[in-house]
């Protein structure tokens, strides 16, 4: 008797629906975190589901807190970061958004993962993550600013962002992450934002115009006017979309392309975050973020 099989039961789920850690030497077992910021999940997790060189868990705030330990995290080679925490948006009123400083037991956690070498790869918009906390600008190798604040000591104006940019990623220098990749074009999302390019290894630029013309204003977005810059000023910004950089003796990749579906089914924006997560999960990528430290 043939019966149609229901989309529900011939759709993917780990590959079968694996529900055990991977043996040790084989796939790379990834962490994905998310929330905070809206995406679409479908297309975001294929990118994950089709790349045959990992196993990998999704988990969401707050519940992913309780895994930045490093008993949680012999469990995986390399924690992939598309969330958001930290932040509180507001709808009503004067729609200001209100900041959450991380829980301890969470930073504390972080704070010993990076001690021991616990690789991160960074997307998008988690660089916007925990604005109450100055120290996750220096993880990441930079900080976009809701709000106008202070940043390393200086006051600096809320950051920019622009929607569907068509733009030409490209690769600089020599690393593996970009080895084999050639200049590509998206439609995606850029930051007009801060990055500390003395402290990063650089690894793709991008052709836009990196200045306030050519972006709109977040804290002008925060009061309900989208796309809008009225009486926003901001100077020209890095067009660095993509670095990799240590932080104590952890590895850090931190790739800006990533908004929604254009780029997740982009090949070489697959092809780029795939060797991200290989070169991260690296004996070599711990070998140099730990030569790194030490030189400090």
């Amino acid at each position: 008797m043939s019966e149609r099989i229901p989309e529900e039961h011939r759709g993917q789920s780990g590959r079968g629906g694996q529900t055990h850690f991977p043996e040790s030497g084989g796939r790379h077992n990834v962490l994905v975190v998310t929330r905070g910021h809206a995406f679409q999940r479908d297309p975001f997790y294929a990118m994950f589901e089709d790349n045959l060189e990992i196993e990998w868990s999704g988990v969401e705030h707050p519940a992913a807190q309780l895994l930045f330990t490093p008993e949680a995290a012999r469990h995986f080679d390399c924690y992939v970061l598309y969330d958001m925490p930290g932040i509180e948006f507001k709808r009503h009123g004067d729609r200001k958004p209100v900041f959450h400083s991380p829980p301890a037991f969470f930073r504390d956690g972080l704070m010993n993962m990076l001690e021991q070498g616990v690789p991160l790869v960074i997307l998008h918009h988690a660089c916007a993550s925990w604005p109450d906390w100055p120290e996750w600008a220096e993880i990441v190798g930079g900080r976009f600013l809701y709000e106008p604040g202070v940043l390393r000591g200086e006051p600096r104006p809320d950051s920019g962002y622009r929607l569907g940019v068509r733009h030409r990623v490209q690769p600089v220098g020599k690393h593996p992450i970009t080895a084999g990749i050639g200049p590509f074009e998206l439609d995606d999302e850029l930051y007009l934002f801060e990055v500390f390019e003395e402290d990063v290894e650089p690894l793709l630029r991008s052709d836009f115009d990196f200045t306030a013309e050519q972006f709109h204003s977040a804290s002008r977005a925060l009061q309900g006017h989208l796309n809008d810059s009225s009486g926003w000023q901001h100077g020209p910004g890095s067009n660095l979309v993509g670095w990799v950089k240590h932080y104590r003796n952890s590895p850090i990749v931190y790739l800006q392309c990533g908004d929604g579906p254009a780029t997740y089914n982009h090949p070489q924006f697959r092809a780029l975050l795939a060797s991200a997560i290989r070169w991260a999960c690296s004996a070599d990528a711990t070998a140099w973020a730990r030569q790194r430290y030490r030189r400090q």
